[in-house]
């Protein structure tokens, strides 16, 4: 994971680092493994953007964990928007049994609760206003 911009020093920039993260480095990852790379991100103020989004039962667990790691003066939660599963799937019996009923999850944009907030979001486009603190 990428370093967290530190603005406490009087020569760093100031702003929020984001995180893209490919959909090969998550394959070769356990689901707990990608949760807490993903939780460690944003409880550094980082927005994480993976590029290929977390499964619904990732995605589950994700909001399991950050339950329990909600902290009213350190930790205020996660704020989380996938774009929708394509509809493009095959719907012959051959596509299906060749595994073409899979839908494709998309960008998945991830950040501290407190930070970012959803202005718009639609099957192309996620818009976000994104603040320091």
């Amino acid at each position: 994971m990428p370093t967290t911009t530190n603005t406490d020093e009087p020569d760093a920039p100031d702003g929020v680092q984001i995180d893209l993260i490919s959909g090969e480095r998550m394959d070769g990852m356990a689901t707990m493994e990608k949760i807490r790379m993903i939780l460690d991100g944003v409880h550094d103020g980082n927005i994480v953007i993976l590029e290929e989004g977390l499964t619904p039962d990732e995605e589950s667990r994700l909001i399991e964990v950050t339950m329990a790691e909600i902290s009213p003066d350190e930790f205020n939660g996660i704020e989380i928007e996938t774009y929708p599963k394509s509809d493009t799937r095959k719907s012959s019996l051959l596509g299906r049994i060749m595994g073409g009923d899979e839908p494709t999850t998309k960008l998945t944009v991830i950040g501290p609760a407190n930070q970012i907030k959803t202005l718009h979001k639609d099957e192309t486009l996620i818009s976000a206003l994104v603040s320091r603190d």
